[in-house]
Parts: structure tokens; sequence; C-alpha cells
């Protein structure tokens, strides 16, 4: 739509440089305000209020332990709706496309697109939910972090029905364990393994070597080196991406449910098929693997989780998605301490993280840009307002370009001021406010909206807020640059 008023203009003008806060008539605690805007998709009316209450060290430690808190009665029952979440990767695969079948007919075309539609649908609708309504938001963070560090892409195949599992089995269960764990739930589940090809990925020369598993796969090891782990600067050699891949030959999926003895994790589909595995000795990060079998892949793994490239990596992913574009080295080097000295305690490094001098310093206050994911979940946290439609929200999210689930490469969405930041961008979310600011289910005003998320903005946007109609207001706040940043 095309933005023609002078309160957009004004908005507009906003973004060329941003002015530093002025104190409002009742300014809010700007310490609860930076802690609410980074553990938090958004603040929710009365969040600021309650932080304040109960003092922001325990409301950490309360977000670093989402178990002790119960989700609401609502949310628990509107999740229970969403049959598909509860199934398998066998199940969910067996009925996209009923086994025994070379080529699926005609007349199963409609009823797979459906559900494959259906299952997608409500693993949207499941995280929008969470993510709006939940009180659990550290933990929404970090699944917003891990599945983008773990990416799988929902339009490949199976993925398309497994991302929803993939998400519910592979990645919340552990955003705060050890890494480790985390590194094998996505490494076993059959979404990873179809999404970077491993479940084809075979010895050569092994019994099992005919059809489309008749050779070396090399793209899950490479990405478990470049993008989970190591990282591009860890150390690692193109021989030890071919020893991993070895290494992980015969690792993959089974579309039904295989006898214990087989080596399989039952009904989540993970399979292990030792005539296509490559048993041979590899050197491995100039460490020998003696060929085992799949307890190859648990030592590489070990190797991986506790090598010294990797807790740097995550510590860094970690500090700039929470505190700054270019994080402190010094907080990097702190966390990444923890991080070894825990056995990759997740928990624990966040905890060193949140308590970090570095982290409440002030110049990093409201200085990290929303993705668009980020910034269209906060406005409907700010105003209190409801998913009612998920569809329209992948929507907006689509044209904002992050759509859920739909990153097709592997190494998931940026979290940057320089991947979002960009006219077209800003056009499309100034859309999106004015768009949002009239919905029928939306009706906070402006003073409740300012009030909700710390009444401190720029001189620039006081005035703009100020000369603007009042069925304007809502709109020019949730496309003022202050709200685009958390």
């Amino acid at each position: 739509m095309k933005l023609r008023s002078r309160a957009w203009v004004l908005t507009v003008v906003l973004w060329v440089g941003m002015s530093v806060p002025v104190d409002s008539a009742t300014p809010a605690n700007p310490k609860v305000v930076h802690v609410l805007n980074r553990l938090s998709l958004g603040m929710r009316p009365g969040d600021i209020q309650k932080v304040e209450a109960m003092g922001i060290d325990r409301y950490i430690q309360q977000q670093l332990s989402p178990e002790s808190m119960p989700e609401t009665p609502a949310l628990t029952k509107q999740l229970a709706q969403l049959n598909t979440l509860s199934m398998s990767p066998v199940a969910l695969a067996q009925q996209f496309r009923p086994v025994g079948q070379g080529q699926v007919k005609q007349a199963q075309q409609k009823p797979n697109q459906q559900f494959a539609r259906t299952t997608m649908q409500q693993a949207v609708e499941a995280r929008l939910l969470r993510a709006t309504e939940s009180d659990r938001q550290l933990q929404e963070s970090m699944v917003d972090f891990w599945f983008n560090h773990f990416n799988v892409f929902s339009g490949k195949g199976l993925t398309r029905v497994w991302v929803g599992a993939y998400e519910q089995k592979a990645i919340r269960p552990n955003t705060m364990g050890r890494f480790r764990d985390l590194l094998e739930a996505t490494a076993r589940h059959p979404a990873m393994l179809f999404y970077l090809d491993n479940w084809q990925n075979t010895d050569p020369k092994s019994p099992g070597a005919r059809g489309r598993f008749q050779g070396l796969n090399e793209n899950y090891a490479r990405e478990l080196l470049e993008l989970h782990t190591l990282g591009v600067d860890g150390g690692y050699t193109q021989q030890d991406v071919i020893a991993l891949a070895k290494i992980l030959t015969g690792w993959g999926f089974r579309r039904t449910v295989q006898p214990v003895a087989q080596a399989t994790d039952n009904d989540n589909g993970f399979y292990f098929d030792a005539k296509r595995h490559d048993f041979s000795d590899k050197v491995f990060l100039g460490r020998t693997i003696k060929g085992s079998g799949i307890a190859e892949v648990e030592q590489a793994f070990d190797i991986l989780a506790k090598h010294p490239a990797t807790a740097r990596r995550i510590s860094y992913k970690l500090a700039q998605y929470f505190v700054a574009d270019q994080p402190p080295k010094a907080l990097v080097d702190k966390m990444a301490q923890r991080f070894t000295a825990t056995d990759g305690n997740i928990r624990e490094v966040l905890s060193t993280l949140f308590r970090s001098a570095e982290f409440m310093d002030s110049k990093h206050y409201n200085a990290k840009f929303k993705t668009p994911y980020q910034y269209v979940v906060s406005a409907y946290r700010a105003t209190g307002s409801e998913v009612s439609s998920p569809v329209v929200v992948q929507n907006v999210l689509q044209q904002l370009g992050m759509p859920l689930f739909g990153c097709q490469t592997p190494d998931g969405y940026k979290n940057t001021q320089a991947a979002w930041l960009n006219p077209d961008g800003m056009t499309r979310r100034l859309s999106f406010a004015t768009t949002f600011s009239k919905l029928p289910s939306q009706s906070v005003n402006a003073v409740q909206l300012a009030q909700t998320v710390g009444d401190r903005f720029s001189t620039q946007t006081q005035q703009a807020i100020a000369s603007s109609p009042p069925q304007l207001r809502t709109a020019i706040i949730l496309g003022s640059p202050e709200f685009m940043r958390r």
C-alpha cells in the first residue's frame, strides 16, 4: 500500500538517525525494558510492572527454568487441538504417503497435499501461539535461535510433514539442556536426515550400495562441521569432511516401525543400516576412530561437542542474538569458558550471558534490530492481540521475507541488522503496522501501547505521534524506530 500521510512521512524520516530517548512523565526502568526486550519476543501489557515487582534477577532465573512455569489452560487447550503435533515422524510419513506404493496414485495426490498443508499449518499455529501467549518467553526465543542454527526447510519433500515434529521433538526439549544432546536429537531426526540427504549416504563398496544408495554424500557432514559445530574457521579440512561423511554412512531413517534389533529409534523413524556403513578406520580431527558401526557417530559427536571451536562458535552466536551484532570478545570468551567447564550446559552459558556486565551495558539497549518474526510477534504481544489466523500471519512473514520454516539454506535466517534493514523491508513493515492497527481484534489505544513498551521514545517519534490523528497513533508507534528494535 502507498504511505502518503504526513504522519508516515515523519516516521520514515526517523530512520535517518535515532535520537537519544527522552524521559516521559513516567519512564519505565530502562534495565527492565532491556531485559524484557532481549529475553522475550516482546512485552505484553503488564510485563514491565510484573518484572519491576519481582526483580530482574528473579525474572531471569524464572525464564532459565521454563519447566517451573506451567502453561495457561487456554494455551494448553489450543495446542491440544493440533492433532498432528503429537504424531510421530513414522506416523506422519505413513499418512503422507502410504508404504508399499512405488508411486502415489492420482487419487492419493489430493489427500496427500491436504495432509501436508494441515501439518504445516498446525506447526505454524503452534509456534505462533506459544510465541505470543506463553510465559516461557526465553524458551520461545531459544526455539527461534536453535531452529535457525539447526535449520531444515519445509519445502523439501517429506520435510514438509516432519518440520513440526522436528521442532516439537528435537528442538524444544533441548533448548536449555546439554548441547551434545541437542546435536544428537537433530542428527537423528528424519527431517534433518532428509533435508541434508544423509539418509542416502552410503559406502559405495558396501553390500547395501544399490539404487539411490550408491555413494558417499557429504552434505550433512559438511554442514555439521561448518554450521552446527566448529564453524568455517574451526580448523577442519576437506579430509575431515570426508571422514565424517564415512562415519555417517548408513545413518538414516525408515518410514515404518522397525524391530529393536535393527538399531532404530522405533516410531521416531531413525534407522542405522549397517549394510550401507563404511567399517574402515577413520582419522577425524586428528583422532583415530575404529570402524565399529553406529558407535563411530557417537564418538564423532563427543569430539565435536567438546571441541573449543564449538564452544566459541555457539557462544558467539548466542551473544550475537542476545547482545549485539558484533558481540564483545570478552563476553564470548567468558561464555565459551563456561560452555567448556559445564560440558556444554546451555542454561549455564545463558546464565553467564545474562548476568554479565556486557549484557547490561546501556550501550546495548535497544540496539538489536528485530527480525521480521520478532517484529510481527512483538506487535501481537504489545497490543495483547490473539493470533486468530495463523495463515494470515504466515503470509505477512512471507511478505517480510521470513516465513516460518521457510529458509531454504541450511544456515537459517540471520538475526542481524544488515540482513533486514533496507528500504523495501521498512516499507513492508510500515504497511503491516498500518493494516494491523486497524484490525477489529486490535483495540489497544496509543497511550496503553506506549506504556506497554516502556514509553521511551525519541523526541522525533514523540512529535510524530503527537502531530498525527488519534486513529494513526498506534500505527506510528508500531512503525517507529524504537519499536523496530529490541
